[in-house]
């Protein structure tokens, strides 16, 4: 989940695998698969950003998990 800032300076939080298209024309639109278009603040690559970081977050346990193969357990 990224939180991005609306035109009003509300918050919202979005699922960044719902994500779809962002577009920068004034201001930038993010549409979602559902069809729902919401404008903020943030810049197109300010977004990216945020789902990059939330991705690495995601797998960040994943790719530091000790080596279940070790022979200590042998």
């Amino acid at each position: 989940m990224i939180t991005l800032t609306k035109i009003d300076n509300s918050l919202v939080t979005v699922n960044a695998d719902e994500i779809e298209i962002v577009e920068t024309f004034h201001d930038t639109t993010v549409s979602l698969k559902s069809g729902k278009k919401l404008i903020v603040q943030e810049s197109a690559d300010d977004i990216i950003a945020k789902v990059i970081f939330y991705r690495q977050l995601c797998f960040s346990n994943y790719f530091n998990e000790p080596d279940i193969k070790s022979t200590d357990s042998l």
